[in-house]
């Protein structure tokens, strides 16, 4: 299968030669995926989907364009090709493009050791049909339960190959087993909803369908009889589920693309503290089976370990080859890809140093506040990180949950209230993003 995407990403190198392209990338990803959901003890969906789709990117000077298709004839890839050269002789001239030279290349491209592909065979209809059977029944066996929207199991296998007219050839497949469930409290007006979802590289470490089910069900139950929060400034605690959201506020500001538009609020932050000083965000792209681990990125240099942010101090940019160069600094082999578009930085694996306090303990020390369980949509200012978001969750008085809140709008600014997080110990292993809850003193609350 590897061997297949080979000789297409070749196939479609050579063509680019033939069709007056100066330097070219090409990708070819193999793709199946297996989904079922059910309603009310019936199959309600069942899609499988597979295909394989090819990407070109060719460069004529610093000029290039991106084209793609599903179709692998001959034909098609020289039509890709020479369509392809004709755009990138019109195309703008770019500082930043340009493959990476044969030095920079990574020599090491397994991924073997990242354990990345379930080895167990694709599973069938039926046995994914009684995972979501199972998660939907132990949502509706819940207490306060009135329904299940939604009950669902899936399973998909990528398998990508990378090659360049720079000498880099390489590639490598993941997997991905999932569980969810969406239960719903209340009726009519007063109907309240909310989720549990489990995603796992390998199905043999997924938990139960019963836990997934479970879960939903506890947790829309919870919600029963929600109301409005107080206005004023509360501490405000942010449960580990959602928590990684408030992190990737930060990842995205100090991502190369944003920090060569001058577009993000942490442009002139590198050197200063950007969280408490103790605290670490650090980026592991080589975890066993999880997520966002890769041997190498999307324009084929060599991932690492790294520290993000190290004692609260902003360390580096997120970079890919053309940001890099544009800020006259090295690549940090954060590039990731789409067959349609050239590369662009994005993060693998990253994780917050955690506190000592447990979620209770948290909960106690803030007295009066609000725990945020989710997120209702969000108004984010990039440029200047003034941030508002609607969300929902608990209310908390004198240290203990007393009841459940909705339709509040939480304020501040980023560049103010990360420098106030403080972390919970309560952060899980198997997540690609490994972020506890996280508390955060004196947030705007708008309610009632």
């Amino acid at each position: 299968m590897p061997d297949d995407l080979a000789t297409l990403s070749d196939r479609l190198l050579a063509a680019a030669r033939r069709a007056g392209a100066e330097s070219a990338d090409a990708v070819a990803v193999r793709e199946a995926s297996l989904s079922i959901d059910v309603r009310g003890g019936a199959l309600e969906q069942a899609e499988r989907a597979e295909g394989v789709e090819i990407g070109l990117r060719v460069l004529i000077g610093r000029r290039q364009a991106c084209v793609s298709a599903s179709d692998l004839s001959d034909r098609t890839l020289s039509e890709m090709a020479e369509r392809a050269v004709a755009m990138a002789r019109e195309a703008p001239e770019d500082p930043g493009a340009g493959l990476a030279d044969p030095g920079q290349l990574a020599r090491d491209t397994s991924a073997s050791g990242l354990e990345l592909a379930d080895p167990a065979p694709e599973p069938g209809p039926g046995h994914l049909e009684s995972l979501a059977r199972a998660a939907e029944a132990a949502a509706l066996g819940t207490a306060g339960v009135s329904q299940v929207q939604a009950s669902a199991a899936s399973w998909g296998r990528r398998d990508i190959h990378l090659a360049g007219t720079n000498g880099f050839s390489a590639g490598f497949a993941r997997t991905a087993s999932a569980i969810s469930c969406v239960a719903i409290s209340g009726e009519g007006t007063g109907m309240e909803r909310d989720y549990a979802a489990e995603s796992r590289a390998f199905a043999a470490d997924l938990p139960p369908p019963e836990e997934v089910g479970r879960l939903a069900g506890e947790r829309a139950a919870a919600m029963r009889g929600a109301r409005r929060a107080r206005t004023g400034a509360y501490p405000v605690l942010y449960d580990e589920r959602i928590a990684a959201g408030l992190i990737g506020h930060l990842l995205s500001a100090i991502n190369g693309t944003a920090i060569a538009r001058g577009a993000s609020w942490a442009r002139d932050l590198m050197g200063a503290e950007v969280l408490p000083r103790g605290l670490t965000l650090s980026e592991d792209p080589h975890r066993p089976r999880i997520s966002g681990s890769r041997p190498f990125d999307a324009e084929g240099l060599a991932t690492a370990p790294r520290d993000l942010v190290a004692d609260g101090v902003l360390q580096d940019w997120i970079l890919d080859l053309a940001t890099g160069r544009k800020l006259s600094r090295e690549s940090t082999a954060n590039a990731v890809r789409a067959p349609s578009a050239p590369p662009s930085p994005a993060t693998t694996n990253v994780t917050l140093s955690p506190g000592r306090a447990t979620r209770a303990e948290l909960i106690a020390e803030m007295g009066t506040g609000l725990l945020v369980t989710s997120f209702i949509g969000a108004t984010i200012n990039p440029n200047t990180g003034d941030y508002s978001r609607g969300v929902s969750g608990f209310w908390i008085e004198r240290g203990e949950i007393v009841h459940p809140v909705t339709e509040v709008t939480v304020a501040g600014n980023l560049r103010d209230l990360l420098r106030r997080i403080t972390p919970a110990n309560d952060a899980r292993d198997h997540l690609s993003r490994r972020v506890p809850s996280l508390l955060v003193e004196g947030l705007t609350l708008a309610g009632e």
